[in-house]
């Protein structure tokens, strides 16, 4: 019988180079997305698309009831629903805040609660949080949104723990740059950047103008998606892969470097 995967904001980016790819290795593929006529997987025969807003904790459980249904089983799930909001902390509203956690930690800890009963059951399964090189290490006007990244990280390792005696595995890909639209669509801010009455404004320039000239070094999605089924199918109880060589060499440095040396590099790098 084919496994079966399930994987959360697949519209675009990442999410949607991974419904691909598991696709073609033959597994079977419930693709969610807020809007299910966003889905480009026509010429896919194993994907089912199911409307799924992470932020709705009620959603999540019948998303899954219905792909466990539907396929009859679930192998591996992909918590990869996402998005970045850009900006000093001070100017952050209450509304953009909850918002961001809603959806890069709470949706996470829905979908994955709804989960666990059919995986505990089985006694198997692999739980895959997709996080980010910034749950790793921060970057300036970034603060709400690595402590998301963070958090999930650090409910990731706590999480394998818990999970190990059931037979279910937990892991984290931790990706660089990568070539979406996750600076566009996906990217909030906090203020706008363009108006100097803004105090942090500067700043904020500095720092959206050295994502830029980064972004020749991302990674594409599907090298991603590569990363993400390699840890799917890898049968190990590793839990950290850190994917894009700028993701690599940004923590090597780090690893190799004092804390307040790359500090200081982050710092002059930005421009801040």
């Amino acid at each position: 019988m084919p496994q079966t995967v399930f994987i959360t904001g697949t519209s675009t980016g990442i999410g949607a180079a991974a419904v691909r790819l598991f696709a073609q290795h033959g597994w079977q593929v419930a693709a969610t997305m807020r809007n299910p006529a966003d889905a480009k997987f026509d010429d896919l025969p194993n994907v089912r698309v199911y409307a799924l807003d992470v932020t709705d904790a009620a959603a999540a459980p019948r998303a899954i009831q219905q792909a466990h249904a539907d396929f009859g089983s679930l192998d591996v799930l992909i918590n990869n629903a996402g998005y970045g909001l850009v900006g000093p902390f001070e100017s952050a509203t209450d509304a953009q805040i909850q918002q961001q956690f809603a959806t890069n930690m709470f949706g996470v800890f829905a979908v994955t609660r709804a989960a666990l009963p059919i995986l505990r059951a089985q006694q198997s399964g692999v739980i895959i949080n997709i996080t980010s090189v910034g749950g790793r290490t921060g970057f300036p006007m970034n603060s709400l949104y690595h402590a998301t990244k963070f958090g999930l990280d650090g409910f990731s390792e706590s999480l394998w723990y818990e999970l190990a005696p059931f037979g279910i595995r937990v892991k984290v890909v931790a990706p660089g740059g990568v070539a979406t639209d996750f600076a566009t669509r996906s990217l909030q801010m906090t203020i706008d950047p363009a108006n100097d009455a803004e105090p942090y404004a500067a700043q904020v320039r500095s720092v959206l103008a050295a994502f830029n000239e980064r972004g020749g070094a991302a990674s594409s999605p599907e090298l991603i998606a590569e990363v993400i089924f390699g840890a799917a199918t890898d049968g190990t109880s590793q839990l950290r892969y850190i994917a894009g060589e700028d993701a690599k060499s940004l923590l090597g440095a780090k690893s190799q470097m004092s804390e307040a040396d790359f500090m200081a590099m982050i710092q002059k790098s930005f421009g801040v």
